[in-house]
C-alpha cells in the first residue's frame, strides 16, 4: 500500500510517498481503508520534532480517519466488514490503510461524507472533552475561534446554553456569528484583556503568553483550559488538557452532527499526495476550520 512516511524530523520536505506493507489488525482492532484524513497542528508539530506523541522516525502521521472497514481482528463484533466509520488514531492515517482500535471508532455520521467526517475526530473530541462540564449561562472565551477546534467549540458551547466570546480576525467575525458566537474580539486590533472580564471559562487554543493574559480575565473560581502549554501553569485555575480517542464521545458527536447541531468547516481539500502543501498551510495559522486530505483510490 502507499503511505506518507518520514525518516527524520524536519520541515514538510521530509514527507515522502512510499510503498509499505499493508498492516494486519490484531485483537480488538480493525483494518480501515482510508477515504480521507485531515491535518491537525499536532501533525506538523510531530513532524518537526516539537511534540513527542508517536515516537521516533521512521513514522507515518495522521490522527484522523474516515473510511470503510476492510478486515476485522480477532474478537471484534461491534462492527462488520464494509461499515463506514470514523475515529482518532495516534498516527498512521496518512496511508491507504490503517489499523485502528475498535473502541476508538464510531459509525460515520449519516448526513455527511467522508471528507467532512475526516475533519471531525481530533478537533471535535478536543472541544467535546475540554468543555464537558460547561453549563448554561456560563461565559466562555474561545481563543482562535475560527480554527479547527475553535469553530467546533463555539457551536458546542452555544448548544449547551453558554454565552460565547471568541478571538479571531475581523474577516472571520461574520462567519463565527453564523455559528452562534455572541461576542467577537479582533486580537490584532484589541487586547482581549481589556475587552472582557469575569469569565467562567477560557478555552486557550493558542498557549504561550496567552495563558497569563487569559487568567486575568477569569473569575476567582473560573477555569483556564489550555490545550497547547502556556505560562499560566502556576495559577490554581489552570488545567492542562490532552485529548483522548473515544468511540463513545464520537457517537455523541455523531448525534449532534446528524441532528444539525454541529457542522464542520472545510478550508481546503487536497489529495494526500500533496500533504507537504497541507502542512505549510496549516503552519501558517490562517486556516478557517480544517484541511482535509483525500486518500489514493478512496472507497465510495
Amino acid at each position: 500500500m502507499l503511505a506518507i512516511t518520514q525518516k527524520v524530523f524536519g520541515g514538510p520536505e521530509v514527507l515522502d510517498i512510499e510503498e509499505v506493507d499493508r498492516p494486519r489488525p490484531g485483537a480488538g482492532e480493525v483494518l480501515v481503508r482510508v477515504a480521507a484524513t485531515s491535518v491537525n497542528p499536532a501533525d506538523w508539530k510531530v513532524r518537526a520534532g516539537l511534540v513527542d506523541r508517536i515516537g521516533e522516525p521512521p513514522l507515518t502521521l495522521g490522527f484522523d480517519v474516515s473510511g470503510i472497514i476492510e478486515e476485522l481482528g480477532p474478537g471484534v463484533d461491534r462492527f462488520g466488514v464494509g461499515d463506514a466509520v470514523y475515529g482518532m488514531v495516534f498516527g498512521g492515517a496518512n496511508a491507504e490503510y490503517v489499523v485502528v482500535q475498535v473502541h476508538t471508532l464510531a459509525p460515520k455520521p449519516h448526513h455527511i461524507d467522508h471528507v467532512h467526517a475526516a475533519a471531525l475526530p481530533t478537533a471535535a473530541l478536543t472541544a467535546w472533552q475540554a468543555l464537558a462540564a460547561i453549563g448554561a449561562e456560563q461565559r466562555i472565551l474561545v481563543h482562535a475561534a475560527a480554527g479547527g477546534v475553535g469553530h467546533l467549540a463555539v457551536q458546542m458551547a452555544k448548544h449547551r446554553g453558554a454565552y460565547v466570546i471568541g478571538t479571531a480576525r475581523t474577516v472571520n467575525h461574520e462567519y463565527l456569528r453564523g455559528l452562534g458566537a455572541d461576542e467577537l474580539i479582533d486580537y490584532t486590533a484589541t487586547d482581549f484583556g481589556t475587552a472582557v472580564r469575569d469569565l467562567d471559562i477560557v478555552l486557550d487554543l493558542v498557549g504561550g503568553e496567552y495563558g497569563s493574559r487569559s487568567a486575568r480575565v477569569l473569575r476567582p473560581d473560573g477555569r483556564l483550559i489550555d490545550t497547547q502549554g502556556s505560562d499560566a501553569e502556576d495559577d490554581p485555575r489552570y488545567e492542562r488538557f490532552y485529548v483522548e480517542p473515544s468511540g463513545v464521545s464520537l457517537r455523541e458527536i455523531t448525534t449532534m452532527v446528524d441532528h444539525g447541531y454541529l457542522g464542520v468547516t472545510i478550508d481546503q481539500v487536497l489529495p494526500l499526495a500533496e500533504i507537504a502543501k497541507a502542512h505549510q498551510i496549516s503552519e501558517s495559522g490562517r486556516v478557517r476550520g480544517k484541511i482535509v486530505l483525500v486518500a489514493w483510490n478512496p472507497p465510495a
